[in-house]
């Protein structure tokens, strides 16, 4: 029963936050706008705000929604629809869905190189970079560059430092592992230079 009882006020309280969000929210382009007009069901419909911000509605024409709220558009859309009706008409806007970035925000990360590369020092490359996609950009070895010794040196948050090995030239081959490996925040490669006869 008590789970009940929480469950059904966090149901309320969902509901309740949903319309407060939506005052205070500001309609971007690619937000969807449901629209309902309680005069006429033939203008009920679903809008997608274009790039450019305007809208357009059969008997109301075009109005700006991108940077107003959704009680500014409801408020316009029911004054530019008014002169069809006998009486100002009851006209309802939420929010459909919001615009999701179609590009995810991508940060960087600092990454250290020592030894035997043709850019050592530090790099700023994205995060989800790999380990494989990261030697071309650091501008690839020296030619005394121990290819097949490299070491990744990672510390941890407890402060824990782990080395891997990788031998770059078996992942241009396709035999070696890590090629996928992405880099973290803080990682130093270790390129040593290369032995006499190695």
């Amino acid at each position: 029963m008590k789970s009940i009882v929480v469950l059904l006020a966090s149901i309320v309280i969902g509901a309740m936050a949903l319309p407060a969000m939506a005052q205070g929210y500001r309609i971007q382009s690619g937000d969807t706008l449901l629209i309902e007009v309680l005069e006429d069901e033939s203008l009920n419909r679903e809008v997608l705000v274009p790039p450019d911000g305007r809208i357009n509605i059969p008997l109301a024409g075009t109005l700006r929604a991108s940077g107003r709220s959704v009680e500014q558009v409801s408020n316009e859309l029911a004054q530019l629809l008014a002169p069809n009706f006998a009486s100002q008409p009851n006209v309802f806007v939420s929010l459909g869905s919001l615009n999701e970035p179609r590009e995810p925000f991508r940060r960087t990360i600092d990454v250290f190189v020592i030894g035997e590369a043709g850019s050592p020092g530090r790099h700023t490359p994205e995060s989800g970079t790999t380990l494989l996609q990261f030697f071309g950009e650091m501008g690839g070895f020296s030619r005394f560059a121990a290819t097949k010794r490299i070491m990744l040196r990672r510390t941890d948050k407890s402060g824990k430092e782990t080395v891997y090995q990788f031998n770059y030239d078996a992942m241009l081959d396709g035999t070696g592992t890590g090629a996928s490996t992405k880099l973290a925040d803080g990682d130093v490669i270790v390129i040593p230079e290369r032995r006499l006869f190695e």
